[in-house]
């Protein structure tokens, strides 16, 4: 029974590496996530809303200065903050593991005390950047209350994450050489609510470009105001539906540009007006007194051939 008591705390408190030689999970964590300036310190069990938590100190390097959050730049140490910040980060075997470190106020020359500069989390974030990443990532897989639930966190944490990578993918997002763009809607609430996305549909390179709430001429100005004259001259090619508003922008903003018209729009446009004259034809047919022989034939001319009916295939052959 001792023994397998001490294998127990042996195998929460260290990892095996690939020699065999006993390594602190302090280690692990430090050689998977090693930050600049700054070394891991104790780890132990704490609690949080009842569930079994890993808690790792992070502490300073001996002899390094806080940077100041404004300049980046490094400055003496004005006070220490008494109790730590939580910061969550990756878990490890299933539990949740939170970052507890002590910010400093750092005295900056030209910015005066400010809170330090932290690499591994922004501003007032409570969860890290590597965290953020991993958690958006697998929201890209599961639904965000999966992702939570799993990860043991917040639904918020997750949309929080998926909103601070999304603002980092635009912020060096490279948008220079489009040349085709798609103009699509859809809807996400209902009672007719539709958000407006625009797409790059270059080959080897199909990708969102930009989303707007509701499918109005005015969304679509909007997106070309964001992405300027000179970029709008540049697009060559444009597929859309046949939805009035866009067609109205797109003829203003990219005129020279071949307009690409969905092809389901266009055979369900063509289908409308081939009812519509049968429909005419039949009421012309029984004024006149003839044989309404196009009553009920809407499908014979609507269906694909191969979908017809027997009875359905002999009435069209005898219109014809």
């Amino acid at each position: 029974m001792k023994h397998w008591l001490l294998f127990v705390k042996m195998f929460w408190q260290k990892a095996l590496t690939n020699r065999g030689e006993p390594m602190l999970i302090r280690t692990v964590i430090n050689r998977c996530h090693k930050i600049k300036g700054f070394t891991y310190g104790n780890v132990s069990w704490g609690k949080s809303k009842g569930e079994n938590i890993l808690e790792v100190e992070v502490m300073p390097r001996k002899n390094t200065k806080g940077l100041c959050s404004v300049c980046k730049r490094p400055g003496p140490t004005y006070d220490t903050g008494k109790s730590p910040r939580r910061f969550e980060f990756i878990p490890l075997w299933g539990y949740a593991v939170v970052l507890l470190y002590h910010m400093r106020r750092v005295s900056c020359k030209e910015h005066g005390i400010r809170v330090e500069y932290i690499p591994w989390a922004d501003g007032k974030h409570q969860l890290c950047r590597v965290y953020q990443q991993f958690l958006a990532n697998w929201a890209r897989r599961l639904s965000w209350s999966e992702t939570a639930r799993i990860f043991k966190t917040s639904w918020q944490s997750v949309y929080r994450s998926v909103e601070w990578i999304v603002h980092w993918g635009l912020e060096r997002r490279d948008v220079k050489g489009v040349t085709a763009i798609g103009v699509d809607e859809i809807q996400y609430q209902r009672g007719h609510k539709y958000l407006t996305v625009i797409y790059q549909l270059n080959e080897g390179c199909r990708r969102l470009l930009w989303v707007g709430k509701d499918r109005t001429a005015r969304t679509m100005l909007r997106f070309f105001r964001k992405f300027g004259e000179e970029w709008s001259e540049g697009i060559q090619f444009v597929c859309s539906d046949m939805w009035k508003p866009y067609l109205k922008v797109i003829r203003k903003k990219i005129k020279n540009a071949v307009h690409i018209l969905d092809r389901y729009h266009i055979v369900a446009n063509l289908n409308k007006a081939i009812d519509k004259v049968r429909a005419e034809e039949t009421r012309r047919l029984e004024q006149e007194g003839y044989e309404p022989i196009l009553k009920h034939t809407r499908w014979c001319f609507l269906k694909r051939g191969k979908n017809l009916t027997d009875r359905q295939r002999f009435k069209l052959k005898d219109i014809l």
